[in-house]
């Protein structure tokens, strides 16, 4: 008896799922991160008894974070299919995904920065004041490279959220691993597939753990 539900995946489609996972992880990264650090500095800046307390300009930073970051990714993919077809020119597919993951990692970003900058301690700051160092040679040279083992830790945990929300996007069509271990591995009983695609995200985020932590360590100890 034929069972057409049977289908294995070939090495080419592996490679090109992975290739798009990546360039999805890749591209909304490199977005979100320069998004998110600008959020996450604003918040830190504006805030009182901040290098630049702006109330007004705190609330509504800090409240469309907050907002971002209340929806899950499933429910914020779905929410911004319009403005995705403004952007991409289609709601379905590889590129169409980044803008949904770009909205949804700046924020987690955002907040990331948020922590790392205001782990660093108030002394540092003084001491600046103290130099007569402008608002912006604070931020440049005392804040930014006190923070940036933090900050690079923290870039490697939204990589890693980045990776599992781009399998979350696949399950509607946005290719990649996510769409390659539903396709196949769940809806054509395809366990190779699943097996494979499983291994594939586990390794990724190890490397990307490992790479992460190394470099911190290795920014500390300067």
């Amino acid at each position: 008896m034929n069972d057409d539900r049977i289908t294995l995946i070939t090495a080419d489609q592996f490679l090109q799922e992975l290739v798009a996972t990546l360039y999805m992880a890749g591209v909304a990264l490199t977005i979100g991160s320069v998004l998110g650090l600008l959020l996450g500095t604003t918040v830190v800046l504006t805030r009182r008894g901040g290098i630049l307390p702006n109330r007004p300009v705190y609330l509504v930073v800090n409240t469309a974070v907050n907002l971002v970051r209340s929806l899950p990714f499933i429910i914020l993919l779905v929410a911004i299919l319009p403005f995705t077809r403004l952007l991409a020119g289609t709601s379905i597919g590889t590129t169409a995904a980044i803008v949904p993951l770009t909205i949804m990692i700046a924020p987690f970003i955002g907040r990331l920065v948020e922590n790392s900058l205001l782990e660093v301690p108030a002394g540092v700051i003084e001491a600046a004041r103290s130099m007569g160092a402008t608002p912006w040679q604070i931020f440049i040279r005392f804040l930014l490279p006190e923070a940036r083992g933090s900050l690079i830790l923290a870039l490697t945990t939204a990589s890693i959220g980045l990776i599992d929300a781009t399998a979350m996007a696949g399950t509607v069509g946005a290719g990649g691993i996510g769409d390659l271990a539903i396709s196949y591995g769940y809806q054509r009983f395809d366990g190779v597939a699943m097996l494979v695609t499983v291994i594939t995200l586990i390794v990724i985020v190890q490397l990307v753990q490992w790479l992460g932590n190394s470099l911190a360590r290795r920014v500390r100890r300067r």
